[in-house]
């Protein structure tokens, strides 16, 4: 049996849990923080922070931890670093190398020091020199320094949304201490690759493509995901060897040259410009709807993957990818992204047939029924032969679930495909 520990507490972990329980290794499932829906299916902890969910893990014999959520990488110590000081494998990079997130300069200067294809930038820290750098040039890309829950990312398009975000950032200090990078617009569809990386060797994983704007038509502001599509037939042509070449075999070698020990999922955000693909940053695990889209197309046995991964074994023979398409809409409580409500009762959940659904933003009322607890709440995902079945399924089936104030997009696999 693989005693697993899970860290998270949103629908990707959710995702996660669930992949692990369905593989056919035997597994005993632990996670924290978690949440009502995800301890469902796995066994709640008793720890308040790092220091005593590393006594918990060690106590309870616990064989993998598996980092979720990026936070727990870069708190203090740095889970993983932690967990190796225990003896206890992590599927997740050490806190210097998470700094790939956690500090989008500290990216930037890897991609450039290691010849990966990305647009030029400028990091700077106040409102002055944030002007010069922009030079009048829009559309234009600003980005907090750190971490910022998917939200510290903006597009402007004019003068008077990239001064409504420089403001944001340097001003009211909305996402904490932190520089602000200027970043050239590239143009063209983006899409999002995810690897296993296991010291110098990798596995690139199937393919996705989110949806971050709050409204259809890609309008509204940024989210932390209203949806996402996966299928391996998003490597068209030779784009996949293009990738591979150009940024994951890179990456992985910088990494190994910069001395940065890495286990554990890789994102590379990236979009496909008429120059070839460039990258627009990285992230230190799987992503966020993306992985609810993912997941579920994993045939093998996922659990053992990631257990003799973390070991420093890769073994891409474990798992394969189904055919065919997989699709993530996701449902948000009213108010959100700018604030959100909470204390809604979900109905319908029972009545899904034919699609999953990943609890984010959920929690137990007091008669045990399912109500949100703010933010995106809850993502529901089908699979089709098809792209077109996928997407019909997945809206068929999230009809029969709602709840006061939902907000939903309407062209989640429809738009840019």
């Amino acid at each position: 049996m693989i005693k697993v520990l899970v860290v998270g507490k949103g629908g990707r972990e959710h995702a996660i849990i669930t992949a692990l329980q369905q593989s056919p290794s035997e597994t005993k499932i632990y996670s924290f923080p978690g949440s009502d829906a995800i301890f469902e299916i796995a066994e709640e902890v008793d720890a308040q922070d790092l220091p005593s969910l590393i006594n918990f893990m060690k106590a309870k014999e616990i064989d993998l931890c598996v980092a979720g959520e990026e936070s727990y990488l870069v708190k203090d110590n740095g889970l993983a670093n932690e967990c190796e000081k225990a003896g206890i494998p992590c599927w997740g990079p050490q806190k210097q190398s998470a700094q790939l997130e956690a500090s989008k300069e500290f990216a930037k200067q890897f991609m450039v020091r290691h010849e990966i294809p990305t647009g030029g930038y400028a990091s700077v820290d106040d409102v002055d020199a944030a002007v010069e750098a922009i030079g009048g040039k829009y559309p234009t890309v600003l980005k907090f320094d750190g971490l910022a829950a998917g939200k510290g990312v903006a597009v402007c398009l004019d003068e008077a949304s990239a001064m409504e975000f420089i403001d944001e950032v340097l001003g009211q200090r909305k996402f904490g201490e932190g520089r602000l990078l200027v970043e050239e617009f590239l143009a063209g569809p983006e899409i999002s690759i995810f690897a296993s990386v296991v010291d110098d060797q990798y596995q690139i994983l199937a393919p996705a493509r989110d949806y971050k704007r709050i409204s259809d038509a890609d309008e509204g502001p940024n989210t932390g995901g209203m949806g996402a599509v996966s299928s391996l037939e998003m490597f068209e042509g030779d784009l996949r060897r293009q990738i591979e070449e150009t940024i994951v075999k890179p990456t992985v070698e910088g990494l190994i040259k910069d001395g940065l020990p890495y286990r554990g999922f890789l994102y590379f955000g990236l979009i496909l410009t008429d120059e070839g693909p460039k990258i627009l940053e990285y992230n230190c695990r799987f992503g966020d709807p993306e992985a609810q889209a993912v997941l579920p197309m994993i045939k093998g046995d996922f659990a053992k993957y990631v257990f003799e991964g973390a070991k420093g074994n890769l073994q891409p023979d474990l798992i394969e990818f189904s055919d065919g398409w997989s699709v993530c809409l996701v449902s948000a409580s009213a108010g959100y992204p700018a604030s959100s409500r909470s204390g809604d009762t979900i109905s319908g959940i029972g009545e899904l047939d034919g699609a999953v659904i990943y609890h984010a933003g959920t929690r137990l009322d007091g008669e045990g029924r399912f109500e949100t607890a703010g933010g995106r709440v809850y993502a529901i995902v089908a699979q089709g032969a098809t792209l077109q079945s996928a997407v019909a399924q997945v809206y068929e089936q999230s009809d029969k679930v709602s709840f006061s104030g939902m907000q939903r997009r309407s062209d989640i696999g429809v738009l840019h495909f």
